[in-house]
């Protein structure tokens, strides 16, 4: 009788340890998969695509310098040397004291 009590003492021991083991290890994997910030979105080159977007302007200098400010801002140029906004809504939505669209 005793020899049984022993062995169900000793099965109920490891079934125990067995157990918080496994939720250990879940709670380990959880938490390094849970960790992973989201990716961000991949930067534009800002002088690359400024100077495509207006390399047809009659005032390059202000053009890419308004660009240049508005793709900061919006991480997006649209494509094309005009127009396209649809393609950015940031770069679109932004305006002068004024009124104007800030963004070429």
């Amino acid at each position: 009788m005793a020899i049984f009590k022993a062995l169900l003492a000793s099965i109920l021991i490891s079934l125990v340890i067995v157990n918080l083991v496994e939720s250990d290890t879940m709670v380990i994997k959880n938490t390094v998969e849970g960790s992973s910030p989201s990716p961000s979105p991949p930067t534009i080159d800002c002088d690359v695509e400024c100077n495509r977007r207006c390399q047809l302007s009659s005032r390059p200098n202000l053009c890419k310098r308004a660009c240049g400010t508005c793709c900061q801002r919006c991480n997006c140029v649209p494509s094309g040397t005009y127009g396209h906004y649809e393609e950015c809504s940031c770069y679109a939505n932004m305006t002068t004291h004024g009124g104007k669209h800030k963004c070429p």
